[in-house]
């Protein structure tokens, strides 16, 4: 019987060490796959393009969950569909904050007022993983928010790292993917610059309610399963402005024409696109990279 029970806990341990290796193994293979089809895939608005965008809100969601709790999850993204839905509605309607613009894809699926029911997901995980990515570069600051310099300052670096998004993606989404239109077009390749500072008004807003949120939250200690998370969100948040590099590189030549009716070169946008994608988005994620490894030292 003794030599059983031993048997019995060597096959256990077995077990645990096996976990142990496979679990992480797979883990970073799925992220792999899921991140390597992100940026080879979803700069083209396909069918494919806009299954990669639900399995990446799940993954913002999961993440969040994981993070911050399942609770604290759904409240922030019940908090950033209200907001954002309320904010891309006043846009469309008023042209405030954004300017005047108005969509044309919205996958076959139902509105809510004007804005295809989406867009509303898709702010949330960008703007998660945005908000990581700023909680990082300010040493953790989600962690401080009951100390009011935190819950001030999080909010508007977070705003300034989720709109560097929308300038990496904005013009060759709306001026050559025509997913949505600018009536006026604008300077930046037919986009206007209120596009962005309504984007950073609203990323704002919305990342204040975060702070709201989160205020007094208990947050999983700094340790290496918090580790591990911040560097996944990293990841997933560079891997938005990577995806137009691969546009860049595949489909350079042509001309296509904003609804003022100035004529862009496709090479132009993209190049421009990927310049401002390597000093802004990349820069950001460069350094969250860093400030999380001098953390954990």
């Amino acid at each position: 019987m003794k030599s059983e029970g031993i048997r019995s806990q060597s096959s256990r341990s077995g077990q645990k060490i096996v976990r142990a290796i496979v679990q992480p193994v797979v883990l970073w293979l799925a992220l792999g796959c899921i991140l390597g089809a992100g940026i080879a895939l979803s700069w083209n608005p396909t069918p494919l393009a806009h299954a990669l965008a639900a399995i990446f809100v799940a993954c913002a969601l999961v993440h969040a969950g994981a993070f911050y709790g399942p609770r604290r999850a759904v409240a922030l993204f019940v908090v950033c569909l209200a907001i954002t839905f309320a904010m891309e509605n006043l846009g469309a309607a008023t042209g405030f904050p954004f300017g005047n613009y108005h969509f044309v894809t919205d996958l076959g699926l139902p509105r809510i007022g004007r804005i295809p029911v989406i867009v509303g997901p898709l702010w949330f995980a960008a703007g998660y993983f945005s908000w990581i990515v700023a909680s990082i570069l300010l040493d953790g600051a989600d962690r401080r928010l009951d100390r009011t310099p935190d819950f001030i300052t999080l909010p508007v670096v977070a705003a300034f790292v989720m709109t560097q998004w929308d300038l990496v993606m904005d013009r060759s989404e709306s001026t050559i993917a025509k997913a949505w239109i600018w009536h006026d077009g604008g300077g930046d390749f037919g986009v206007p610059l209120s596009n962005y500072l309504g984007w950073l008004l609203t990323s704002w807003l919305l990342f204040q309610a975060f702070a709201l949120c989160l205020r007094g939250a208990p947050i999983p200690p700094a340790a290496t399963h918090s580790r591990k998370l911040q560097a996944i969100a990293i990841l997933f948040y560079v891997s938005l402005g990577l995806t137009h590099a691969v546009a860049w590189a595949t489909e350079s030549s042509g001309e296509v024409v904003d609804a003022a009716g100035k004529v862009w070169q496709i090479h132009d946008v993209r190049e421009a696109t990927v310049a401002i994608m390597l000093f802004t988005v990349l820069f950001s994620a460069l350094l969250a990279a860093l400030r999380l490894l001098r953390q954990y030292r």
